[in-house]
């Protein structure tokens, strides 16, 4: 009987040390929850800006291509020259354009001759007409075939000017001031008029094109005062061109046009802002980004680390008592990249995870920091 009241004993301190183990575990795990840092949301106005790809083109950006075929005979400017409308800068050595203008002024002289000749017969004949010595049929011979001669001359001044105007184009003149682009064809290169000797653009102002989405393009028209498309441009805000090396063109410029229809192909509206280039720091040709200016207001900012995405819906931690839930949201990048503008999901008030979210999953219990 002694030795079976200890084996009792024995187990029952085991079973009391046992229960005593557990209920210190337990302890531990209620007081050794996560700490995670939160924030309690509020509203605040904000600045947006939406960026698009961006293509920069001169005010007038002009091909220049010879009107009449013949070698190059001279190169009067060089890539990067700065050209004034009308001056000359290429020279066209045409020998069928000297040739057509030969032959034109050789038929001016043979027609200037014929009139004379028909205007000798009909001075000879008229006197003979009025004393009846040749009849009035004769007469009016002589003067259809003067007025005949009269007519060929003028057909003949006419091929002459235009043989001069044609010669006059073996000098290849700038349109417009401007820039010279690329000259792709040196002298004796024989060019026509398929050929593109060089562009001149002028870049005192140029313009940005760029592209908008149906989707966007709604939504940047609904925020912007105005009925009529063309009032609603005109209250758009000023727009920033940012170089392709980062750098800011420190010049604003104004969205001038919008398409008028969408692109079915790609489902975009084209853009075109006007930007000043008095320096000439822009070229045509180059690229950046056009960045639009949105002022949000009252809205909710969250740091983008407190979020993660599932698919393509974006969503937060909820802090809710001790416990976090996942909750949808919509959300607008701010221009820093840090930071979310929260148009949906959120209120004002609310309490959520600001980091660390990786490690979370629904209903996960948590130490509020």
């Amino acid at each position: 009987m002694i030795i079976k009241k200890t084996v009792w004993g024995a187990a029952a301190l085991l079973l009391l040390a046992s229960c005593g183990q557990k209920s210190d575990t337990g302890t531990n795990t209620n007081t050794t929850l996560q700490e995670y840092p939160t924030q309690v949301l509020s509203r605040q106005n904000v600045e947006l800006q939406t960026v698009y790809p961006a293509t920069v083109r001169g005010q007038e950006d002009i091909e220049i291509r010879p009107r009449i075929d013949g070698f190059i005979d001279a190169i009067y400017i060089d890539e990067g020259s700065v050209v004034r409308r009308g001056q000359t800068l290429f020279k066209i050595n045409s020998p069928q354009s000297e040739q057509a203008l030969t032959t034109a002024m050789a038929a001016v002289n043979s027609a200037e001759a014929q009139v004379n000749t028909a205007k000798l017969n009909v001075d000879r004949i008229a006197p003979l007409a009025e004393k009846g010595i040749v009849s009035q049929v004769q007469l009016e011979t002589f003067r259809n075939s003067y007025l005949a001669a009269v007519a060929t001359k003028e057909q003949a001044e006419a091929s002459l000017r235009n043989a001069e105007a044609t010669l006059s184009w073996t000098n290849v003149t700038s349109p417009v001031d401007g820039v010279v682009g690329a000259i792709p064809y040196r002298q004796g290169s024989l060019v026509n008029s398929q050929n593109v000797l060089t562009t001149v653009a002028n870049v005192s102002n140029v313009f940005a094109y760029f592209s908008l989405n149906e989707k966007a393009l709604t939504e940047f028209l609904n925020t912007l005062e105005g009925r009529t498309q063309a009032e609603k441009i005109s209250n758009a805000p000023e727009v920033t061109l940012t170089l392709a090396d980062g750098t800011v063109y420190p010049e604003k410029g104004r969205i001038e046009t919008i398409t008028g229809t969408v692109n079915v192909t790609t489902g975009t509206a084209n853009f075109r802002a006007e930007f000043p280039n008095k320096q000439g720091v822009l070229r045509s040709g180059t690229s950046g980004t056009i960045s639009i200016p949105r002022q949000l207001e009252n809205v909710i900012v969250i740091p983008q680390k407190a979020t993660f995405a599932q698919q393509d819906k974006i969503l937060v931690y909820k802090v809710q008592a001790d416990s976090v839930v996942q909750n949808l949201i919509s959300v607008v990048p701010t221009p820093d990249g840090r930071e979310y503008a929260v148009t949906e999901g959120l209120q004002e008030g609310d309490r959520i995870v600001t980091d660390g979210v990786a490690t979370l999953f629904q209903g996960r219990k948590i130490k509020v920091n």
